[in-house]
């Protein structure tokens, strides 16, 4: 490519200091049916590039959506002044941890490349995904479906000499179902993700469809949750939001250099029970949050977080690492033109031995809480409040009565203390993390757990 060999020239520029340049293009397609009309088909095509240079400890960035070779090189002579400028004002030390340096091509696109499946197949599993939702007896007043993927080209230049090239695509669709009951309106939603069209066309998506038109209807006729203290099961999904927001986000390194986290000194302490292992990891095939290499050129690894209780590693960027003198993790990703950010990747509980129906069984009386309606978490507290779709009754070892309005809510290290158990079954979700403005594909999951929780 001209311009991979225009911007290899650069490393031979006289610049006294480390910089990095990250070219984007990426083409986007999405179709909306609402109640069985296509709504909206719409593509788009966005491309840049982003440059930053640190000179000791200050950094320069700079950013365009011109993408030839002269506006890359002023960009890059631009934030080299700017770093300059900003050591002189800097009152931090920033040291970039030193990493293997890689030249490769990354393409991630899976089975299906959605490139190469036409609009109108892409239609027909939407519109049979709204068909499923319908039921016989007009309880669901409303559908709607949502399709999108993306395929992105980049390139990754730095001084170190490192040139990474990826193509990555990525699919999600989310189906949504509204049923109602005189003035009683309940909603439930489905997604499926992945990097290649085949989780669609693989995905069952007939099944998805009506699963979720029951799941709405059921929540018409769920009582009010129960208050107060219980023993609770939380399904991966639930389990996986709360690992992601509560765990994943207090072990982000820059959250931790910020006093922002429940976790800051607590390397080599106990922070949950034996069955708590917590991991994230990028390399997971097909999983929402997939990578190769991060936005810094950095390896994606399997990060352990926690295991067995015990917290073993925060997130980091190379200058977090640098910062805290740690290991790399390979967890600095950008949003587009944006500076790369602390993130998570794919991040779940580990699966453990119980088989679900005898966790259910062995609970006794509690509640099973399924799917998340989101919430919020205060990092720097320790402390968290979900709301789940829908809940059942655990009564002597078995699911009853269905229950709606369930939320759960206390401090994070107790809840994880409290785990005494975790399923042996291992499933993802699929979504988007957003923080400081920028939103990035993410998996979260594992098992189902076991714990003690106050339901609000």
């Amino acid at each position: 490519m001209e311009l991979e060999y225009c911007l290899e020239k650069l490393e031979s520029l006289s610049i006294d200091a480390y910089w990095d340049i990250r070219v984007i293009k990426s083409r986007s397609n999405n179709i909306i049916l609402k109640d069985g009309s296509i709504e909206e088909i719409s593509s788009g095509t966005t491309s840049g590039v982003a440059v930053r240079v640190l000179y000791k400890n200050g950094w320069g960035y700079g950013s365009s959506y011109r993408t030839d070779f002269e506006e890359i090189k002023t960009l890059l002579e631009r934030a080299y002044k700017m770093a300059k400028l900003s050591n002189e004002n800097s009152k931090k030390t920033v040291i970039l941890k030193d990493v293997k340096v890689y030249r490769d091509h990354v393409e991630s696109v899976g089975k299906i490349n959605p490139k190469d499946v036409d609009i109108e197949e892409k239609k027909e599993y939407i519109i049979e995904a709204h068909k499923n939702m319908l039921d016989k007896e007009g309880k669901i007043v409303s559908t709607s479906v949502l399709y999108s993927d993306v395929l992105g080209n980049s390139l990754f230049i730095s001084s170190e000499g490192a040139l990474i090239r990826k193509e990555v695509s990525r699919v999600l669709m989310r189906i949504t179902a509204v049923a109602k009951d005189n003035s009683n309106i309940q909603y439930a939603s489905e997604r499926i993700g992945g990097y290649g069209f085949e989780v669609v066309k693989e995905g069952d998506v007939e099944e998805l469809s009506k699963s979720t038109r029951e799941r709405a209807i059921r929540l018409l006729r769920a009582k009010p949750c129960p208050k107060g203290e219980f023993k609770v099961v939380l399904d991966p999904e639930l389990a996986g939001v709360f690992i992601h927001e509560a765990v994943g986000h207090a072990s982000e390194a820059d959250l931790v250099l910020q006093n922002d986290s429940v976790f800051k000194d607590k390397i080599g302490e106990r922070v949950g029970s034996d069955y708590v292992t917590v991991i994230d990891n990028p390399l997971i095939e097909n999983a929402f949050g997939y990578y190769k290499y991060d936005s810094e050129g950095v390896k994606g690894r399997e990060t352990v977080i926690i295991e067995e209780g015990i917290l073993k590693s925060y997130l980091h960027t190379r200058e977090t690492a640098g910062r805290l003198d740690m290991e790399v993790t390979g967890n600095g990703r950008a949003e587009g033109l944006n500076k790369p950010l602390v993130r998570m990747s794919n991040t779940y509980i580990k699966p453990g031995d119980w088989d679900f129906q005898e966790l259910i069984e062995d609970t006794k009386n509690g509640i099973f809480l399924r799917g998340s309606r989101g919430g919020q978490v205060d990092t720097g507290k320790g402390l968290f409040q979900f709301n789940a779709v829908e809940a059942f009754l655990i009564e002597k070892g078995e699911l009853t009565t269905p229950l709606r309005d369930a939320g759960l809510s206390g401090e994070i290290m107790e809840i994880l203390h409290n785990v005494d158990g975790v399923t042996e079954e291992f499933k993802l979700s699929v979504g988007y993390c957003g923080k400081n403005g920028q939103s990035v594909p993410v998996g979260d999951g594992g098992g189902s757990i076991r714990t003690k929780t106050i339901i609000s």
